[in-house]
C-alpha cells in the first residue's frame, strides 16, 4: 500500500530516481535538497553544464604513455608521453609535470616542462618556471619573465584549426628568458 504513495521529502536511503522531483528547485532558492547528499544529481545536469565541475587531476606519481582525451579541465602533475587532446577545455601543466607530448586544448597554462607542439584555440601561458620546447599555435600568448621557450609562434586569429586560411600569423624563435615583465602578443 505505501509503495504507491510518494514521500513528501526525498529519502537519502533510497537513491531511486522516482523519489526525486521532476523540476529541482533553482540554485538561488532556499529550499534545497539538504538531506540528499548521498544522491548524485549528475544524471539530471544538462550535457553542456560542466563549467562548474572541478578540474580533473593526474598526480605527480602517475606516468602515462598514450593518448589523453576528454571534455573537462585537466591538471597534469606527473609525466605524459603521447597526445593530450582537450578540444574545448583548459589544460594546466603543473610545476612537477614533464610532458613529451603534443597538446590540443582551448587554453594551456604551463608551470612545468613540455617538449612538443601546443595548439590552443584561445590562449597559451608559459609561467616563470615553465619550459616549452616546441611550436605554439594560438590566438593569444603570454610568456612570463624567467620562462623558457624554444620554437615558433603562430598567432591564429581565426580560432579555427584551418591552416592557410589567410589569417594573420607571426613567427618568432627565441628563448624567452629576459625582459621586464610578462610578454603578451
Amino acid at each position: 500500500m505505501w509503495g504507491n504513495k510518494k514521500p513528501d521529502t526525498p529519502q537519502p536511503a533510497q537513491p531511486e530516481p522516482k523519489n526525486l522531483p521532476v523540476n529541482p528547485p533553482p540554485k538561488s532558492s532556499p529550499a534545497t535538497w539538504e538531506g540528499t547528499t548521498a544522491m548524485s544529481t549528475d544524471a539530471m545536469r544538462p550535457l553542456g553544464a560542466t563549467a562548474d565541475r572541478a578540474t580533473a587531476r593526474l598526480g605527480p606519481s602517475l606516468h602515462i604513455k598514450g593518448e589523453i582525451s576528454g571534455n573537462e579541465d585537466l591538471l597534469l602533475e606527473g609525466s605524459v608521453e603521447g597526445l593530450v587532446q582537450l578540444d574545448e577545455r583548459k589544460l594546466t601543466v603543473g610545476a612537477t609535470a614533464k610532458l613529451t607530448a603534443d597538446i590540443i586544448a582551448r587554453e594551456v597554462v604551463v608551470y612545468g616542462t613540455v617538449k612538443g607542439n601546443l595548439r590552443a584555440k584561445d590562449r597559451i601561458e608559459i609561467k616563470k618556471d615553465g619550459s616549452v620546447n616546441g611550436d605554439l599555435t594560438t590566438a593569444r600568448i603570454m610568456i612570463e619573465d624567467g620562462a623558457y621557450f624554444k620554437g615558433s609562434i603562430e598567432i591564429d586569429k581565426s580560432g579555427e584549426k584551418e591552416s592557410g586560411s589567410g589569417s594573420f600569423s607571426r613567427s618568432a624563435s627565441a628563448p624567452a628568458t629576459a625582459g621586464v615583465g610578462p610578454k603578451t602578443i
